[in-house]
C-alpha cells in the first residue's frame, strides 16, 4: 500500500492542475487564441528555464556511472526505433505517427525522477536520477524534433529537421546546462533563486493549458491510438528493458533511476511540443492524461515486484 500511495501522492497534483485548467476553459477565461500563446510562452520561456534548472543543479551530487549512462540513452534509442518502425504500420495519419512515437518513447522524467527517487530510497539519493535527467533528456528532445519534424507533412526535409533541432529552445536549454555543468560555471545566488522561481512555473502552467485544451468528447475517436500510446509507454517499454537492467547488474540507486525513467507516464512537454511543431497535440494531450492516470497502478506494480525481488 505504501507504493501505490506513493504514485497517488506523485501524479493527484498532476490531475489538480489539469482540473483547473479544464474549470478555466468552463468559465470562459481564456479562448483557443490566447491557450495557443501561452503554450508558446511555456515551450519558449518556462520549460526551457526549468530544464536548464534540473541540469545546472545535478553538480556535484554523485559520481558518475558511463554504464548507466549508456544503458540509458540505448534504451531511449532502442524504443525511439522499434516505434518508428512499428508505428507507421499501425495508424495513416502522419501528424498522429508523430505523436505516439514521441508519447511511447519519451517519458515525464523530470517530474516523476526525483520525487520518486526520494521516496524509495529516502532523501540525499537522488543524485544519480538527476545526472541522469542530464544526460537523456536532451536526447529526448533532439528525437522528438526529429520525430515530429519528420511526419510534419509532405517529404522528410533534412536541412529543415537540423533547423529544428539546432533552433528549438528545450535542445539549447540542455546543451547549455550540461556546458554549466561540465566547466563548474555557476550563476550568482539571486539569478539562481529567480531561475528556479521562472522554472517553477513550467510545469502548473502547462498543466492549467493542456486541461483548459482538453475535450472529453474527442476521447472515442482516438481509443485505439490510445491504447498503444499508453500500452507501449507504460507496460512495453518497462517490460523490454527493466529486466535486462536487472540481467545486467543495476540494483539500488542506478536501477531505481532507470525504473523512474522507463516506467513514468508520458512527458508534459510532449503536448507543448507537439502544438509547436504541427503533431496532432489533441493526442499528445490525452496520451499525457491516460499515461498519467493508469501509471498510478502500474508504477505501484513495477516497484512492488521489484521489492519483492530485493532489487530495490
Amino acid at each position: 500500500m505504501e507504493n501505490l500511495r506513493l504514485s497517488f501522492q506523485v501524479v493527484l497534483p498532476l490531475f489538480l492542475m489539469l482540473a483547473l485548467g479544464y474549470g478555466v476553459r468552463c468559465l470562459k477565461l481564456m479562448d483557443d487564441k490566447s491557450l495557443r500563446m501561452a503554450n508558446n510562452l511555456v515551450f519558449r520561456v518556462f520549460l526551457p528555464i526549468m530544464l536548464f534548472m534540473n541540469i545546472y543543479n545535478a553538480r556535484g551530487k554523485v559520481v558518475f556511472r558511463p554504464a548507466l549512462a549508456l544503458f540509458a540513452m540505448g534504451c531511449v534509442l532502442a524504443t525511439f526505433l522499434l516505434a518508428f518502425l512499428l508505428i507507421p504500420r499501425l495508424e495513416n495519419e502522419n501528424a498522429r505517427r508523430g505523436v505516439l512515437i514521441q508519447g511511447i518513447f519519451r517519458s515525464n522524467f523530470i517530474l516523476f525522477g526525483v520525487p520518486l527517487t526520494v521516496s524509495l530510497l529516502g532523501e540525499g539519493n537522488e543524485g544519480m536520477t538527476s545526472l541522469l535527467i542530464a544526460v537523456v533528456i536532451p536526447l529526448y528532445n533532439v528525437l522528438a524534433v526529429v520525430i515530429l519534424e519528420y511526419y510534419r507533412g509532405g517529404r522528410p526535409d533534412g536541412g529543415k529537421i537540423l533547423k529544428g533541432i539546432v533552433t528549438n529552445p528545450l535542445i539549447i536549454a540542455s546543451l547549455l546546462a550540461i556546458l554549466f555543468l561540465l566547466t563548474g560555471l555557476r550563476f550568482p545566488a539571486v539569478i539562481e533563486k529567480t531561475a528556479g522561481d521562472l522554472g517553477g512555473v513550467a510545469t502548473p502552467l502547462a498543466l492549467v493549458i493542456l486541461g483548459a485544451s482538453f475535450r472529453f468528447e474527442k476521447v472515442r475517436g482516438y481509443a485505439r491510438q490510445l491504447l498503444l500510446g499508453v500500452a507501449g509507454r507504460l507496460v512495453v517499454v518497462p517490460l523490454l528493458f527493466l529486466p535486462l537492467a536487472v540481467l545486467l547488474g543495476f540494483r539500488g540507486a542506478e536501477l531505481t533511476a532507470l525504473l523512474a525513467m522507463l516506467a513514468s507516464p508520458a512527458a508534459i512537454a510532449s503536448f507543448t511540443m507537439a502544438q509547436q511543431l504541427g503533431g496532432d497535440d489533441e493526442l499528445a494531450g490525452q496520451l499525457l492524461v491516460f499515461s498519467s492516470a493508469f501509471s498510478m497502478v502500474t508504477i505501484f506494480l513495477w516497484v512492488l515486484v521489484l521489492k519483492q525481488l530485493c532489487l530495490l
